[in-house]
C-alpha cells in the first residue's frame, strides 16, 4: 500500500489555492443585454470561439466554467425527433422520446386558419420544452415552385402572404415556451435535386416579392430567435455563409438580432463563415449524413481555424464578439431563461389539436354524386383498398421522420367510425417497399398479386375507398430528392382506372404533401386530398368522411393538369433542375396561380380551392374609401351566410389586381383572407383590414417599394379562380 506524505507547506500551499480560486457569478438579475455583455467580459477567446460550433451532433457548447450549458437542438418541425447518439446518426435507444406526431405544415397552411397555428406552436414547443430543447428546428418557409419538390410538404405551400401569415403564430406559440423556432431554409431551398451544390439566380424583384417575404415576417413580426441557412447557392455565394442574405438583408435591413445556424453540412469555407453572418456551425465533416470523423469538431470551419486566423490577426475580435453575443442571447432566451414552463409531453390536449388541424386542413376536392359523407348502415361492406391505408407515415421523409407514441392509420380510423355498421374489408393493391434515406429497399410481395386481389375485392364491395397516393420513401415526399413524375407511383393509376371499371361508387383519398396528375379524374366521383396528418390521421380522414366533421381545407399550392404546365418547367432545364449546378427561375414572379391566371391557363385545381357538405353565401362587399394613398388602409366589410343544412366554415380570401403598371404585374395577388364558421342558416359580419402600403411592387433598379397611382381591383372570392366581386380603388 502506497503511503502519501505531505509537509505542513505542501498542505498550505494546496488551501491557498483553493481559497483563491473564488466562484465567478453571472449577474442573471439584469436584463439580457447587461447579462450578455456581462458574460463576454467574463469568457476567453476560446471559449467564444467554442459556442460559435457544433460539440454533438445535436448540441453547441456552453461554457461550463461559467456555468452556462449548452444549446439542445432538435429536428422539426412536425414533432420533437427520438434522441440520436452524441457523435453518431443512429437512435440512442431511449424509452421515453416517444413524440406525438403533428399533422405536416402542407395540412397547417390548407386550414388557412392563424389560430390553429398558434395553437400548433405552442402544444410542439411544449412538447419540445418538456424534451428539454432549446431550438426546434421548424418552420419551413420555403416557397413551393415545383410539385416535384421532395420537400414541400413541410413547408406553407406557394404564396409569400399565405406563408407569413401562417408562420408567425407558430413561432410565437413554440417561443411562449421558452424554446427557440428556428426558421428554415434562407433561401431558395426550393428542390432537393442538386441542393448541396446548385446555385440559383433569382432576379431582386423575385427573390424580395416571392421568396423572402415569410422570412422577413418571421423576424419583423414573429420576433424568431434563430434561422437555419440552407444548402444551396445563392448568386455564387453559400447560402449559409452568403453575406447579401445574411448580413445585409437579414440583419442589417430586417435587424434580426438572433442566431444563424447552418444546415447540417452547409458550411464551406472558414473565411466566409467568419465574415458573412453564420453564428453557429453544425454538421460538418458529416454532411449531414455519414458518421463524422474522431474529434472532428475541432477542425469545423468555426473551431481551430477561427481561432487560427484570430491569432494572425486575420480577422477581428469585434466579429467574434457580435456572434458569441447573439449565441448568448439565444442561451439566455431559453436554456438560461428561470422563467421558462415545464412543458408537457404526448399530452391529450396535444392529441385534440394535431386532430383539429388534421380535420380542418383536409380538402375535398370532388363530390360530384354527394357520396361524401357517408350515411351510417348505407353501405353493408366497404371495401379499403391502398397501401397508404397501412403504412406508417410518420417514418421517412429525412430529418423529419419521427418515433411516435401512436399513430391512427387510415385503415383502423374507418374500421373504427363504420365497423359497426358495415362490413370492412382490406386489400393493398400494391407495395412500395421500405424507406431509408435515399435509398428504397424493394418489395418481396407480388405486386402483381396484389393488383388482382385488389380488383376482385372491389367487385364485391358497395363501396371502395382507396387509400394511396404518395409516401415518404426517397424522390417521393422525401428529403434528399425530388419525385420524378407528376404521377402517382407504384402503377397506382392503373389500378385506380380498373377499380373504376368494376365499382363506380369509389371515394378517392390521396395522402402526399404535393400536387399529383389525375388521368382518372372524369370518372372518380369523390377526391379527398389528405395530408400527412401526424398521429390522429386515420381518425381525422375518418371524421371527414363520415361527416363528423364538415372539411374546409383550401389547396395552399396549385395542382396542374400536367407538368409543362408548372411555371419552373416552362423555360427549359435551366429554369428546373439547372444545368450544370447553375439554374435561373426563369418564371421570377410568377409563381403557383400567379403564373396560371396571368398566362390563363387552366389548372387541375386552383389555389385556394376546397368544397363543403354545406353552401354559403357572399354577401355584397363595401370598402371605408374607394380613394386612397399609399398611407393608407382600407376597411372591407362583407357578411357569409350559411345556406345549408349543416355547420361548416368557409374561407373569404381577397386579392389585389394592379389594372395599369409600368411592370409586369400578376392577374392577381392573395392580400387578406378569414376562416369563418357558421352554424346552418347563420349570418356573420366579416372585416378585413387591406393596407395599401401592401400593393406595392419592388422595384429592382430602384431598391424600393413603389405603389403607382391609377385604379386597383380588390378581388374577393372562395379561391384564386373563384372571384365573385369586384370594387376598384383609386390610389393617389
Amino acid at each position: 500500500m502506497k503511503k502519501w506524505i505531505f509537509s505542513l507547506s505542501t498542505i498550505s500551499i494546496l488551501t491557498l489555492q483553493m481559497v483563491a480560486q473564488k466562484p465567478i457569478y453571472l449577474d442573471n438579475n439584469q436584463p439580457i443585454e447587461k447579462r450578455i455583455q456581462n458574460a463576454l467580459s467574463l469568457m476567453t477567446t476560446e471559449e467564444k470561439v467554442a459556442i460559435c460550433h457544433a460539440q454533438s451532433k445535436f448540441t453547441s457548447k456552453g461554457v461550463p466554467r461559467l456555468g452556462i450549458p449548452e444549446l439542445m437542438l432538435s429536428d422539426g418541425p412536425h414533432g420533437v425527433r427520438e434522441e440520436i447518439c452524441w457523435d453518431e446518426w443512429d437512435p440512442a435507444g431511449w424509452s421515453s422520446d416517444s413524440c406525438l406526431a403533428f399533422p405536416a405544415l402542407t395540412c397547417l397552411a390548407a386550414t388557412f386558419n392563424p389560430d390553429l397555428s398558434l395553437a400548433y406552436g405552442r402544444a410542439i414547443g411544449q412538447e419540445a420544452r418538456y424534451r428539454r430543447k432549446d431550438v426546434l428546428l421548424g418552420p419551413g418557409v420555403n416557397i413551393y415552385r415545383t410539385p416535384l419538390n421532395g420537400r414541400n410538404f413541410e413547408y406553407l405551400g406557394e404564396d409569400p402572404y399565405l406563408s407569413s401569415k401562417m408562420c408567425i403564430p407558430y413561432i410565437k406559440g413554440v417561443q411562449e415556451n421558452g424554446v427557440s423556432a428556428c426558421v428554415k431554409h434562407f433561401a431558395l431551398n426550393n428542390q432537393e435535386f442538386d441542393r448541396n451544390t446548385i446555385n440559383v439566380e433569382a432576379s431582386e424583384r423575385a427573390l424580395q416579392e416571392i421568396y423572402l417575404p415569410a422570412f422577413k415576417a418571421a423576424v419583423k413580426e414573429g420576433n424568431v430567435w434563430s434561422l437555419m441557412g440552407s444548402y444551396n447557392q445563392f448568386r455564387g455565394e453559400f447560402c449559409s455563409h452568403n453575406n447579401y442574405l445574411i448580413n445585409k438583408i437579414l440583419k442589417q435591413d430586417w435587424e434580426f438580432d438572433g442566431v444563424v445556424i447552418s444546415d447540417w453540412g452547409a458550411t464551406h469555407n472558414t473565411k466566409q463563415a467568419i465574415n458573412n453572418g453564420l453564428d453557429i456551425e453544425m454538421g460538418s465533416h458529416t454532411n449531414g449524413l455519414s458518421i463524422s470523423l474522431s474529434n472532428s469538431y475541432n477542425q469545423y470551419y468555426l473551431a481551430n481555424p477561427y481561432l487560427e486566423a484570430l491569432k494572425k490577426g486575420e480577422t477581428s475580435v469585434d466579429i467574434l464578439n457580435e456572434k458569441a453575443s447573439r449565441v448568448l442571447r439565444l442561451i439566455f432566451r431559453t436554456s438560461m431563461n428561470s422563467n421558462k414552463p415545464w412543458g408537457s409531453f404526448v399530452a391529450k390536449e396535444h392529441s385534440n389539436v394535431a386532430r383539429k388541424i388534421a380535420e380542418e386542413g383536409i380538402v375535398l376536392l370532388k363530390n360530384s354524386s354527394n357520396i361524401l359523407p357517408i350515411q351510417p348502415s348505407a353501405y353493408k361492406t366497404i371495401a379499403v383498398i391502398g397501401e397508404n391505408a397501412i403504412k406508417r407515415m410518420t417514418l421517412g421523409g429525412g430529418s423529419s421522420a419521427l418515433k411516435v407514441k401512436y399513430e391512427i392509420s387510415p385503415l383502423e380510423g374507418i374500421k373504427d367510425r363504420f365497423g359497426k355498421s358495415s362490413e370492412i374489408t382490406y386489400s393493398q393493391g400494391y407495395a412500395s417497399g421500405a424507406s431509408m434515406f435515399k435509398k428504397v429497399l424493394k418489395c418481396k410481395m407480388d405486386n402483381d398479386s396484389l393488383f388482382k386481389v385488389a380488383i376482385e375485392t372491389a367487385k364485391t364491395a358497395d363501396l371502395v375507398i382507396f387509400v394511396g397516393g404518395l409516401n415518404k420513401n426517397h424522390e417521393q415526399d422525401s428529403e434528399g430528392g425530388d419525385r420524378t413524375s407528376l404521377n402517382l407511383p407504384f402503377n397506382q393509376d392503373k389500378l385506380i382506372q380498373e377499380i373504376l371499371k368494376v365499382n363506380k361508387n369509389t371515394i378517392m383519398v390521396l395522402v402526399s404533401g404535393n400536387a399529383i396528375a389525375m388521368p382518372w379524374i372524369n370518372d372518380v366521383k369523390t377526391i379527398i386530398q389528405s395530408w400527412y396528418l401526424g398521429s390522429e390521421s386515420g381518425s381525422a380522414i375518418a371524421s371527414v368522411l363520415s361527416g363528423d366533421c364538415n372539411p374546409s381545407g383550401k389547396l395552399p399550392f396549385t395542382f396542374p393538369v400536367k407538368l409543362s404546365d408548372v411555371s419552373a418547367h416552362s423555360f427549359g432545364e435551366i429554369s428546373y433542375p439547372g444545368i450544370n449546378q447553375n439554374q435561373e427561375y426563369k418564371d421570377d414572379i410568377l409563381v403557383g396561380y400567379r403564373w396560371y391566371d396571368t398566362k390563363k391557363i387552366a389548372p387541375l385545381f386552383p389555389f385556394g380551392f376546397g368544397l363543403s357538405y354545406t353552401t354559403f353565401e357572399i354577401g355584397k362587399a363595401t370598402i371605408d374609401k374607394s380613394v386612397c394613398t399609399a398611407n393608407d388602409e382600407v376597411k372591407l366589410l362583407l357578411s357569409v351566410k350559411n345556406t345549408g343544412k349543416i355547420a361548416g366554415a368557409e374561407v373569404v380570401q381577397v386579392y389585389i389586381n394592379d389594372e395599369k403598371c409600368s411592370v409586369l404585374r400578376p392577374a392577381k395577388e392573395l392580400k387578406a383572407f378569414s376562416k369563418v364558421a357558421l352554424l346552418p342558416g347563420e349570418t356573420k359580419l366579416v372585416e378585413l383590414n387591406l393596407p395599401v402600403k401592401e400593393w406595392a411592387f419592388y422595384n429592382d433598379k430602384t431598391s424600393k417599394w413603389e405603389i403607382e397611382p391609377g385604379k386597383f381591383n380588390i378581388l374577393v372570392g372562395t379561391s384564386a379562380l373563384d372571384i365573385c366581386q369586384k370594387i376598384i380603388v383609386n390610389v393617389n
